[in-house]
């Protein structure tokens, strides 16, 4: 990564990107040879994780502190932060106090980084589509078919990194500016609204998908197909939420292909969050970290540290030295695992009681609120990493058991169910996913659902049960229609203990307010 951040010195105006490294090369220097298409690939894919090149403090975004504004750590923060999953003990981080209790504003760092690092990654796969081309190639004397087609591969995949990017701006921002290879450095690029974008990425996906290599056949950590059918799944599962054309029946037909690509459930739930999950047989995509090799505060780094309870002091549980109890739960969440059905359930890691409270009255007193126990620094066989600050836990971002519960949803919706309606529609597939994913957590001895079980607002709990601190459910929550307004409430939400309703504006963030100085051709969402 620090060979390609030494030849990539800025990219559009909204953000100011400055090579760390001492060794300054040109652009001819970095792609003469084969290998060094690969280290640059690795650029694009290391954005995602690192934040600089000379450790975890450092970043190569002017002006924004590298640890609110690592990638996954931004993802994780707007996506569970702001929602009734999690409490983060210390209002006095920047940028933390206004996410978490909903009063967020343009000027929150937080907010900034995740805009400037999503729009960092735009710019570092441009300028690899730019020095890629057949022209370039045949310029540099890159001739043999078999590297050719490996760089060939290369442009696909970070085409396919490009197009996720424009994904999450879409969702969390609902627009931004647009920019590709064919735009110089430095242009500030037009502003592309939310139908825009959806258009692009789904053009841009369906044009390399049957480039890119099948389902689980690409190195480990590497786009393939399914990671591409997964962000268009996504994004047409919540396509009438973002006010556009429905598209259930497409976002079933590409779960299917993602599950018919050869991923299982792993038999333990547990191990798809342990030092060694990059062996999981269910992970689509990870983000990955290394606790040696990539050491930074990113989303597992801060997730395994700030579990660890302030009264239990159970760091050595996880294999890390814990961050004083910065993470609790927040009560709403607590109880979608109350009552027998879930007594045995392995998702229920949760822990309480004695001298810790459920309920959250002063944010700041860490023996109030529940505990969690998902996430570990230790492998599969109790091992933990070689340090107990920055984790090896891969950061679980798309994984099959998404998948089995995005299809019965998309059935459900499709066939009629509707937020708010007792409609129990479920297909006898989408049941035989439900159920699968419900015998594993008690291990395979649970009776089964009947669609009479299961409406929409069971699909939401059980996305919660299944998939918490994982980067989904403010997302979640506006598809089903409860994140805004006050229909469902959790603690601190919009700034009330018990949680008030806020406005429905709030289904996306403003645009940071240095980005709007930067690009004259932004402006605001309405609202803020």
């Amino acid at each position: 990564m620090a060979l390609s951040l030494s030849v990539f010195t800025s990219c559009e105006k909204d953000l100011d990107v400055q090579s760390e490294n001492a060794l300054d090369i040109s652009a001819d220097q970095q792609y003469s040879t084969p290998a060094g298409y690969r280290q640059a690939l690795a650029g694009v894919y290391g954005n995602l994780t690192l934040t600089g090149t000379n450790g975890p403090a450092s970043s190569y975004l002017e002006g924004i502190d590298a640890g609110t504004s690592q990638f996954a750590r931004c993802l994780w923060y707007l996506q569970n932060l702001t929602t009734d999953e999690a409490v983060w003990s210390y209002e006095n981080d920047e940028g933390v106090r206004e996410l978490q209790r909903n009063i967020w504003t343009s000027n929150n760092p937080i907010l900034l980084g995740m805009f400037s690092r999503t729009m960092a990654q735009v710019a570092f796969a441009n300028d690899f589509l730019r020095q890629s081309t057949p022209e370039k190639l045949a310029s540099r004397g890159i001739t043999n078919p078999s590297d050719v087609a490996n760089i060939n591969d290369y442009r696909n995949e970070v085409r396919v990194l490009r197009a996720y990017a424009y994904y999450v701006m879409m969702d969390l921002f609902g627009k931004a500016p647009m920019v590709t290879e064919n735009n110089p450095l430095d242009f500030a690029g037009p502003e592309f609204n939310r139908q825009q974008l959806y258009t692009f990425i789904d053009t841009e996906l369906n044009a390399i998908m049957n480039n890119l290599k099948p389902a689980r056949t690409n190195e480990y950590g590497r786009v393939d197909r399914a990671v591409a059918q997964m962000i268009l799944a996504k994004m047409y599962l919540n396509s009438e939420a973002y006010g556009l054309t429905s598209k259930y029946q497409e976002c079933m037909n590409l779960c299917t292909s993602i599950i018919g690509g050869g991923y299982t459930l792993n038999v333990n739930y547990l191990d798809n969050f342990k030092a060694d999950n990059h062996l999981s047989s269910e992970m689509i995509f990870t983000i990955q970290s290394d606790g040696i090799v990539t050491q930074n505060y990113g989303a597992t780094t801060v997730i395994i540290n700030g579990q660890v309870g302030s009264i239990e002091n159970n760091g050595s549980e996880f294999g890390v030295g814990g961050w004083g109890g910065a993470l609790r739960l927040r009560k709403q969440f607590v109880q979608k695992f109350d009552g027998n059905a879930f007594e045995f359930d392995a998702r229920k890691t949760v822990f309480g009681g004695g001298d810790r409270s459920l309920e959250i009255n002063n944010i700041a007193l860490q023996k109030e609120g529940y505990i969690l126990k998902k996430y570990s620094n230790r492998n599969s066989f109790g091992v933990p990493g070689p340090s107990s600050t920055f984790v090896d836990t891969d950061f679980p971002l798309f994984r099959l058991s998404d998948v089995y519960l995005m299809y019965a949803e998309a059935q459900m919706r499709k066939d009629g169910a509707t937020n708010g309606s007792s409609t129990t529609s479920a297909s006898s597939q989408s049941l035989t996913y439900l159920n699968a994913l419900r015998d594993r957590a008690n291990g395979y001895d649970f009776p089964d659902f009947s669609s009479s079980d299961v409406t929409l607002d069971f699909i939401l709990d059980e996305r919660a049960r299944e998939l918490h601190w994982e980067g989904h459910r403010r997302q979640d929550l506006i598809r089903f229609g409860k994140y805004t307004g006050g229909s469902y409430n959790w603690a601190w939400k919009g700034n009330g203990v018990n949680g008030v309703s806020i406005p429905a504006h709030m289904k996306v963030f403003p645009i940071p307010a240095n980005n709007l100085l930067a690009n004259p051709n932004l402006t605001q969402n309405t609202g803020y």
